[in-house]
């Protein structure tokens, strides 16, 4: 008998990101596991992206373009259709590397005690061009609670039936969405690293990196706090620090932009 191949349900939210849309896409449909479920969920675009999804329909187990709450509701309103074993989403201006899909899987069926798992991710401008490197490393519900996230989303694999537990994502959250979601995965199972480069993670002018970065923290904050975390922590002094070097990031990584 053939071994078990679990089912990837992938989700890619999109808004006018018709420049980048379709790499996303083709990183998706060119991988090279066999049993992938891949959803689209467009915001009502109006810029080219309908017709780029449409090229791709027959692949697509479901797809819709409609106005939707942001980026949050549309990746709830995604795993909402989703059936797989595992779980991931990719957001429209990032790419998988090829065979991303495949080593992912490979390793959570040989760690049924790990429910997230997350590769390495290059930046990458505009163009498509490596920048640099995110900073991916092993972190825990700990640590993560402290503020030492280092997940890079976009190569972030994790199983759907804990989805179905501790999910949807707040709405609420329009930055630290995901990070909400790592520790209350963490908080149920293990989360591994593993030294492998999964995805890209485009910067660009207009994404929220640039554009929102200011909101990221105070948002992590309000997960602190609600979980039970007091004003004297290492994650609220990492963000008073933040808000003070955060002039100096934004800059260097415009610079990088336009290296």
């Amino acid at each position: 008998m053939k071994p078990y191949l679990p089912l990837v349900s992938i989700v890619t939210p999109s808004f006018n990101q018709v420049r980048y849309l379709e790499a996303a896409i083709q990183s998706v449909l060119s991988q090279s596991y066999p049993r992938l479920e891949y959803i689209i969920v467009d915001g009502g675009s109006t810029d080219g992206s309908v017709e780029i999804i449409r090229k791709y329909e027959s692949k697509l187990a479901w797809w819709v373009s409609e106005k939707d709450q942001g980026q949050t509701d549309a990746i709830n309103k995604g795993f909402a259709h989703a059936k797989g074993d595992f779980f991931a989403w990719l957001n429209s201006d990032d790419t998988y590397k090829p065979n991303a899909l495949s080593s992912a899987v490979k390793f959570l069926q040989d760690h049924p005690e790990v429910g997230l798992a997350y590769g390495d991710a290059n930046y990458i401008n505009e163009d498509g061009r490596v920048i640099g490197r995110f900073p991916a490393a092993q972190t825990d519900l700990i640590r993560l609670r402290r503020g030492y996230v280092h997940i890079p989303q976009q190569a972030a694999f994790f199983r759907g039936d804990l989805w179905r537990v501790v999910g949807p994502l707040d709405p609420s959250f329009y930055f630290a969405m995901d990070y909400d979601l790592w520790i209350r995965l963490a908080a149920r199972s293990q989360v591994k690293y593993i030294p492998q480069t999964w995805a890209n993670f485009r910067l660009h002018t207009s994404g929220k990196t640039i554009s929102a970065d200011d909101r990221c923290w105070p948002e992590m904050l309000r997960v602190h706090y609600r979980d039970g975390g007091k004003f004297l922590s290492v994650i609220v002094a990492k963000y008073y620090i933040r808000k003070l070097i955060a002039p100096i990031w934004n800059w260097r990584l415009r610079r990088k932009l336009q290296a």
